[in-house]
């Protein structure tokens, strides 16, 4: 069994913005890094071994920071990790982006089910590598959403529930599957 924590990015001015991101390659702000900050506090005494980031800057500089207040090796990076590609949907609006596209298809956009099949691969892959560590990872907010729906077959998250920047959620990945072990959201 592996333990991981996987961590949604500190905020970027388009997480305050309320606009899709995507794989746009947009920085951590300041409450971006101060959340970092507190995200390695609550962190703190997990016995985590090592840390895994995406390649983007936003998660790989969440990374750094955690690694460095962990006194853990510096992140090494999984391009499998990267968020969802929104296609035109990426730098709209979150309102917007509804209201145009609602549920439906994103013209260029990574479906949901490409999306939860990349990222259980890129865990799995993760995991493969030292698979007895428990492993912090730092990734994407939809990324994150689509192994929680994989854990719990479509469960979680419920309608208007959202992983806010920096949220900690624990996944136990064994042979027979992956299993949530904590959730916490935030409404829209």
């Amino acid at each position: 069994m592996t333990l991981l924590a996987l961590l949604r990015h500190g905020q970027t001015d388009w997480n305050f913005e309320r606009r899709v991101q995507g794989r746009t390659d947009i920085p951590l702000n300041d409450t971006g890094r101060a959340q970092a900050l507190v995200a390695a506090d609550t962190l703190r005494g997990g016995d985590w071994t090592r840390i895994v980031a995406s390649p983007l800057r936003r998660a790989e500089e969440t990374a750094e920071i955690i690694a460095s207040v962990l006194e853990l090796d510096a992140p090494s990076t999984h391009a499998g990790l990267v968020e969802r590609d929104y296609g035109q949907g990426e730098g709209v609006l979150v309102a917007d982006f509804f209201a145009r596209w609602g549920d439906g298809p994103v013209p260029g956009a990574e479906t949901l089910d490409e999306l939860a099949t990349r990222a259980h691969d890129a865990i799995a892959e993760v995991a493969a590598v030292a698979p007895a560590e428990p492993t912090i990872v730092v990734a994407h907010g939809g990324l994150i959403r689509s192994l929680i729906g994989l854990a719990t077959d479509g469960r979680l998250p419920a309608p208007g529930e959202r992983l806010e920047n920096a949220s900690v959620t624990l996944f136990a990945l064994e042979d027979s599957g992956l299993e949530l072990v904590q959730y916490t959201t935030a409404s829209a």
